[in-house]
C-alpha cells in the first residue's frame, strides 16, 4: 500500500498533473450564482478576440448575471501559456474549454479562434445537444481553421464553402461581411423593430447605443426574427444624428437552429457587444433578457431587468493591440 501511495504521489507531482492543477486554478473565473431565477443554471462565456475587448466585457456581464439574477457564470479566456496572462492575440490556447460540456447556455465572443480537434468535439457535442447559444459581434466569424487543414472541423471556418459561411452563417445566421458603418467614426443607434416590439427580449429595452459601427448583414432567413435594426450615426456620440443616406441593418435577432442531431437550439445574436458598447444600460439589459429567453425562462424576465455594475467597470476602447497587458484571469474575480 505504501508503494502505491508513493507512486500516486510521484505521479501527481509530474509536470503534466501539476500543469492540470495550475490551469484549473488560474486560467478562468467562476461567479457562483446567488438567489434569483437563474439559480441552478450555468452560463459559460467564451472570450477571445483581438479587437473588441471581450476579455473585459464578458466578466462584467457574468457578474451581473450571477449577482443580480442567480446564474452561475464561468468566463474562459485566451491565455499566454508562458505567463498565464490573458492574451487576446493567442488564437489557439483556450484553457477550460471542457467547461462547455457543463453549460446550460453558451455565450460566444470569439474572433478567428482555432481550438484543437478535441476541443471542437466538445463544442460540436454542445451544439448537437440542442442547448442555446448567444453570439456577440465577432462571433459571426468566430473560427478561422487555418492551421490544421485536415481537421474534420474545417467546416466551422467563417469562409467555409462546404458549410457555407461556417458556424457564423449556419448557426448564428451570418458570417463576416463588412463594416457597414465607417469603422471608428460612425457609431450605432439601435432601433426597435415594431413587428417584434412585444418580444420578451425587448422587455424594458428602450435606448441602445454603441460606439462600434454597424456590420453588414445579408444572409438572414425569413424565419429569423429581427429585434433591432442598426442606424449608422454621423459621429461617435449618442446624440449625433442618424446618417439617413446609409441603410439600416439588422443588429439583433433570434433564430432556431436545427443541425444533424435533429435537436433545436435557441439562438440570439447581436453584432454589437464591444466592451465600450456595454456602457449602454439597455444593451446590457438586452443581453440579460436574451439569456432568460435562450433558457426558456422568458416568463421570468423582469419588467426592467437589473443590470447595474458589480464593482467598477472602465472598459478599454476597442482597437487592435489595445488590450491591457499583464492581466491574469484572477484579476476578474469578484
Amino acid at each position: 500500500m505504501n508503494a502505491i501511495h508513493a507512486m500516486l504521489k510521484s505521479l501527481l507531482l509530474t509536470p503534466f498533473f501539476l500543469g492540470m492543477m495550475t490551469t484549473q486554478a488560474k486560467d478562468w473565473v467562476v461567479y457562483e450564482g446567488g438567489a434569483g431565477p437563474g439559480h441552478g443554471k450555468h452560463i459559460v462565456f467564451l472570450t477571445g478576440d483581438e479587437e473588441y475587448r471581450s476579455e473585459e466585457g464578458m466578466p462584467m456581464m457574468g457578474k451581473i448575471l450571477a449577482k443580480h439574477h442567480g446564474f452561475k457564470c464561468t468566463v474562459l479566456f485566451a491565455v499566454d501559456p508562458e505567463t498565464g496572462d490573458i492574451d487576446p492575440d493567442n488564437q489557439t490556447n483556450l484553457p477550460g474549454f471542457e467547461r462547455i460540456s457543463t453549460a446550460d447556455l453558451l455565450v460566444v465572443f470569439y474572433r478567428f479562434r482555432e481550438p484543437n480537434d478535441d476541443q471542437m468535439k466538445v463544442f460540436q457535442a454542445y451544439l448537437d445537444s440542442g442547448k442555446p447559444i448567444i453570439g456577440l459581434r465577432t462571433a459571426t466569424h468566430a473560427f478561422n481553421m487555418k492551421r490544421n487543414k485536415t481537421s474534420p472541423y474545417q467546416r466551422y471556418d467563417f469562409r467555409s464553402e462546404e458549410w457555407k459561411g461556417g458556424f457564423g452563417q449556419q448557426v448564428l445566421g451570418e458570417t463576416w461581411i463588412n463594416h457597414h458603418g465607417h469603422h471608428k467614426r460612425e457609431a450605432t443607434r439601435g432601433l426597435i423593430n415594431g413587428e417584434h416590439r412585444n418580444h420578451p427580449i425587448l422587455k424594458g429595452v428602450v435606448d441602445v447605443f454603441g460606439t462600434s459601427d454597424v456590420y453588414g448583414v445579408r444572409n438572414l432567413k425569413p424565419t429569423d426574427d429581427i429585434l433591432l435594426h442598426g442606424a449608422t450615426l454621423t459621429g461617435m456620440k449618442p446624440d449625433d444624428p442618424i446618417k439617413l443616406e446609409t441603410s439600416l441593418m439588422p443588429i439583433a435577432w433570434t433564430r432556431l437552429y436545427q443541425g444533424a442531431s435533429g435537436k433545436t437550439n435557441r439562438i440570439f445574436c447581436t453584432t454589437m457587444g464591444a466592451s465600450v458598447d456595454l456602457l449602454s444600460e439597455d444593451l446590457r439589459r438586452l443581453l440579460v433578457n436574451a439569456s432568460y429567453w435562450c433558457l426558456d425562462m422568458e416568463d421570468q424576465i423582469p419588467d426592467r431587468a437589473k443590470v447595474s455594475y458589480v464593482g467598477a467597470y472602465q472598459p478599454t476602447m476597442y482597437g487592435f493591440g489595445t488590450y491591457v497587458r499583464g492581466v491574469k484571469p484572477s484579476a476578474h474575480d469578484w
